[in-house]
């Protein structure tokens, strides 16, 4: 028998989800370094990981990005690029103070609850901020009013929390936290502030519920689901427990192909395959590839949103480069 007659007899298959991997925002950011690397001339600096993702990390690196955690260890006058997940106020004060040009990479869905936040403390509203403690984005947030905003780390959070006046609270969220999870917090909230009133359009951000709603439906028939991103990236993480909360009898998170232990493989027929919103596709086909030799040749991609939202280029950048094309022209 040919290999080609005995492939389709394994049984062993994979469900490719889709949407996966790079959302606008992610695109946006890193597309910010490389034209800015283009522009100015290495190095480029970058505040925090531009994107939480490993891969995505050591090749800017490698093209002249040099990342660090805080603006004092940018040299004065040089280049900073600000990571998609958002900064607080003071950090472009630091960054004025030392001369330093800002560019700022924030995806515009971070900055758009940036905004309800600021908005809502000028109303002298309590706001309520679900997400992860110690988390960038979540920081960046609550540094627009911390006077106002109090942390609810997911739904036991809900008990510690106090406000001023029941009348006047506002939740708002993460935007890579797992809906379902969100939504019960939302609910938890309620019971004990009901006047609580929701942000003017949904905080968690649309590539991180169509990512999760595609893991939902292909998880029940998985033996395994595999989530390519890093596990400093939220929106990957909380793939892995949407798979796991949807049916899927195991699920792991792995940054490359070669982590893929095969025990997880021996008595799997069905894998599910996606990749956080930062990870690029480039690593999801190696996983499939890495898959494919251990006789998961039979993919079948499932498809349940088509994502066309694209984001421009930061302010700052644009004008230089159109500044740069015209002093060619």
């Amino acid at each position: 028998m040919t290999d080609a007659e005995t492939t389709p007899r394994t049984g062993k298959r994979v469900l490719l989800a889709k949407p996966r991997g790079y959302c606008a925002g992610v695109d946006r950011a890193v597309q910010t370094v490389e034209e800015a690397l283009r522009l100015y001339g290495a190095p480029i600096y970058v505040r925090k990981q531009i994107v939480h993702n490993k891969h995505v990390v050591r090749t800017l690196e490698a093209k002249g990005a040099i990342f660090v955690e805080e603006n004092e260890e940018v040299p004065e006058g040089a280049t900073v690029i600000f990571s998609a997940h958002g900064v607080a106020p003071e950090v472009y004060e630091q960054a004025k103070a030392r001369s330093l040009k800002a560019i700022d990479a924030t995806c515009p869905l971070v900055t758009k609850v940036h905004q309800e936040a600021r908005r809502f403390a000028a109303e002298d509203y309590d706001i309520l901020l679900i997400g992860h403690e110690g988390h960038e984005e979540v920081i960046g947030t609550a540094g627009e009013a911390p006077a106002h905003i109090q942390l609810v780390d997911g739904p036991d959070g809900v008990d510690k929390v106090t406000v001023r006046d029941p009348n006047k609270v506002v939740w708002l969220s993460q935007t890579t936290l797992s809906v379902d999870e969100t939504l019960e917090t939302v609910g938890r909230l309620k019971q004990k502030l009901p006047l609580l009133q929701s942000p003017p359009s949904d905080d968690i951000c649309y590539a991180t519920s169509n990512r999760q709603h595609v893991v939902k439906e292909i998880a029940p028939d998985c033996d395994v689901v595999i989530v390519v991103g890093s596990r400093n990236s939220s929106n990957s993480v909380r793939l892995v427990e949407v798979a796991l909360d949807a049916g899927a009898n195991a699920g792991h998170l792995v940054d490359f192909a070669h982590e893929i232990d095969d025990a997880w493989l021996a008595d799997a027929r069905t894998v599910g395959v996606t990749s956080g919103a930062s990870v690029p596709d480039e690593l999801v086909q190696q996983v499939l590839a890495h898959l494919a030799e251990r006789g998961f040749t039979d993919v079948e991609e499932i498809t349940t949103a088509n994502e066309r939202l694209t984001f421009s280029l930061p302010q700052e950048l644009k004008r230089d480069l159109k500044a740069a094309a015209a002093a060619r022209g």
